[in-house]
């Protein structure tokens, strides 16, 4: 099994751990799918300080792209027909980020075929 990376482009809406950060700017948030640590989660690291990664079921990020999904420290939506939002809670505070919908498709469709065949 190989790991599946993809830098994707991202527009943070809300950072509280980075309070001067150019909302209009996009940047770069890493995908992460290892199906030797675990096959039912994704990762993404958000830049900025400390450079976060948050670990979560694949399945979320899936059914998030169609409807709202998740509860707790991460939730998935749909904005409009091209953009998704995923939002991160800790107890720093709130991230909501911005995806284009693509994107994250292109990701989730790799970490399916990285998957192993089971007979």
């Amino acid at each position: 099994m190989s790991v599946v990376e993809q830098n994707a482009r991202a527009h943070i809406v809300t950072e509280t751990s980075v309070p001067l950060i150019d909302e209009l700017q996009a940047v770069p948030v890493t995908l992460r799918y290892d199906p030797d640590t675990d096959p039912r989660c994704v990762a993404m690291r958000l830049p900025g300080a400390g450079g976060r990664e948050w670990t979560f079921d694949r399945r979320l990020l899936e059914e998030g792209l169609r409807s709202p999904a998740g509860s707790g420290e991460v939730r998935v939506w749909p904005c409009g027909r091209v953009q998704t939002i995923v939002e991160f809670h800790s107890a720093r505070g709130v991230s909501v980020v911005q995806f284009e919908r693509q994107a994250l498709l292109r990701f989730l469709r790799r970490t399916y075929t990285a998957e192993p065949v089971t007979h």
